[in-house]
């Protein structure tokens, strides 16, 4: 069997893979406006970075839907959003199920290159957007609550930590040896995540993440393929 390729960053030893996550903060992130006018954009990130919407392997953003209307079409794109705010939506498929997004934190997926018309149910929503183009990568969306114990260990190639509401502590710690007999290892600092910011991880295989609080975090892990 060939040997997996990781993206440059991505995986493997060096630099690159160990560089720590970057933490990107929900009021720092920049709104474009969609060309049809009917609601807006926030990018949080996409691989590689800087891509366009033709050629990125996966992107996360935070949408506000203003009004209903047809969503764009991404062939070989798989899309999962995630309801932030508001009353939500119904997603209307040419040739599917109508989705129901219309309870905090309902999920939905579906193909990018569907026609999908969306209804508002009662005015403007916010939704989380995860597209992944799947031929390039597959990715898993999880639920955290702050107030449960929720501790892992990443086997991913990246991976997004999205505070979705409240406040969160967010411990992250790589493989390290076992202390020397008689010395003690300390403890990372977490980093603190109010609503909308994210932690960012590449390289993330074997990051320990440990999620506490009274919020509700996102979490992505995409692997490539």
């Amino acid at each position: 069997m060939p040997a997996r390729v990781h993206p440059a960053g991505q995986g493997g030893h060096g630099a690159a893979a160990l560089a720590w996550p970057r933490v990107v903060r929900g009021a720092a992130l920049t709104a474009t406006r969609w060309k049809n006018g009917g609601g807006l954009t926030r990018e949080i990130a996409a691989y590689p970075v800087g891509a366009g919407l033709d050629t990125f392997v996966w992107r996360v953003s935070v949408a506000e839907v203003e009004r209903s209307g047809p969503f764009s079409q991404f062939p070989g794109v798989d899309r999962a959003l995630v309801l932030l705010a508001g009353a939500g939506m119904h997603l209307s498929q040419a040739h599917g199920a109508t989705l129901a997004l219309i309870e905090p934190l309902a999920l939905a997926r579906f193909d990018g290159a569907a026609a999908v018309d969306a209804q508002l149910v009662d005015g403007a929503t916010r939704d989380f957007n995860l597209m992944v183009r799947r031929d390039r990568a597959q990715a898993s969306v999880e639920f955290w609550q702050g107030s449960h114990a929720n501790r892992r260990v990443f086997d991913a190639d990246a991976a997004l930590v999205f505070c979705a509401s409240g406040a969160l502590s967010v411990r992250l710690e790589r493989g390290m040896p076992a202390p020397a007999p008689g010395m003690v290892s300390a403890a990372p600092s977490p980093f603190e995540l109010s609503s909308m910011d994210t932690i960012v991880l590449n390289a993330a295989h074997g990051v320990s993440c440990e999620v506490t609080g009274g919020g509700v975090a996102i979490v992505v892990s995409v692997r490539y393929v």
